[in-house]
């Protein structure tokens, strides 16, 4: 499947552009009118996204009324735990969570790497829609969680502040935590490439609870697994020229170390500086981010300023994909998202 050389792909491979390149994570959400009444016909969350025509419907709909730079596959982190058969379910108010939570070595035992084109064919068919559908008008990005993540949900069961279970199995049963991350990134691994394979045309994983651990955990638990992810896709011939974006959210500690895995895009949060980020990275890869999202619920005369004061923090080099520090919130204005995107676009030519 071709691939038109996007402002995107070009800015992950370090190369000049012709303005910085935006797209915004959970760009396709709730803040949308146009999603929440796809959700409301759909029903659910989990019929969304295991329903390849409605998951193409929302993935296109931000790219319907913003001029972004890339789409993103409209799915969930939690695919692969439920094709685990631990029982995804959302309820209201509450978040996703887990009929079946992994808490013994024996339940990791019977844990298996899902196979994406029958446990998960709804997420390649997908992406194959998606991809038929966009017409080249922009690159389609596709993802996962991190192992790490993954392990916090599979354990607890739902979401947590702290997910203390997950780190009291990996303080008192390390052997049987490496095990669970080691199918999980092994999983992880199968499932990207597979999106690879389907059309993705880049891949991130979110290592979401990644800035939960201490360093030495943060080594060991999750960076450890990230790298092996990355060696396993750059190693995969559907994906050896797929750019891979790390995303851990929290772990700025840990930036140059995660820049050493081979992966070529880093995310960042907006909790560092991105200048100070780059003085530590260099031109090894390529830095997404960094805009607090809770600037879109300011004027827009903010917006603006806080746009040009990331762009000229970056500074006149290659390598910049301008995005928030994490995901859009459900109540931010649409004109806003506008204002941010247009003053990326306006700025960034001064730094191509």
């Amino acid at each position: 499947m071709s691939t038109p050389d996007h402002r995107f792909l070009r800015a992950l491979r370090r190369e000049p552009v012709d303005t910085t390149p935006v797209w915004i994570m959970r760009q396709a959400g709730r803040y949308l009118p146009e999603y929440r009444a796809t959700r409301e016909r759909a029903g659910n969350f989990l019929t969304m996204a295991q329903t390849p025509e409605i998951a193409c419907e929302v993935t296109l709909q931000p790219l319907a009324r913003f001029p972004l730079d890339a789409a993103i596959l409209f799915s969930d982190i939690l695919t692969i735990p439920d094709a685990m058969g631990l029982g995804l379910h959302f309820v209201d108010g509450e978040g996703p969570k887990l009929r079946h939570p992994v808490r013994s070595a024996a339940d990791v035992a019977r844990l298996g790497v899902p196979d994406p084109e029958t446990d998960l064919r709804y997420v390649p068919d997908a992406v194959r829609l998606i991809r038929r559908e966009l017409k080249d008008r922009a690159p389609l990005i596709g993802f996962s969680g991190s192992p790490w993540t993954l392990a916090c949900y599979m354990i607890e069961g739902e979401g947590s502040s702290n997910f203390s279970r997950a780190k009291a199995m990996a303080l008192d049963d390390a052997p049987t935590m490496h095990r669970l991350l080691d199918v999980l990134a092994r999983s992880v691994s199968t499932y990207l490439a597979a999106q690879a394979a389907a059309g993705a045309q880049a891949l991130m994983v979110f290592d979401t609870w990644g800035g939960l651990l201490a360093p030495s955990m943060f080594r060991e638990f999750s960076q450890r697994y990230l790298a092996q992810i990355v060696a396993a896709l750059k190693a995969h011939p559907a994906v050896a020229d797929v750019p891979v974006i790390l995303f851990s959210k929290g772990a700025n500690a840990h930036l140059e170390t995660l820049a050493d895995s081979g992966c070529d895009g880093l995310g960042l949060d907006w909790t560092v500086d991105i200048a100070d980020a780059r003085a530590r990275v260099g031109s090894r890869v390529a830095l997404q981010g960094n805009l607090d999202p809770a600037v879109l619920a300011a004027s827009p005369e903010a917006i603006r300023g806080e746009a040009r004061r990331i762009i000229d923090g970056f500074g006149a080099h290659p390598g910049h994909v301008f995005n928030l520090g994490h995901g859009i919130t459900p109540d931010i204005k649409p004109e806003h998202v506008a204002v941010l995107v247009d003053a990326v676009h306006e700025f960034g030519r001064r730094t191509a």
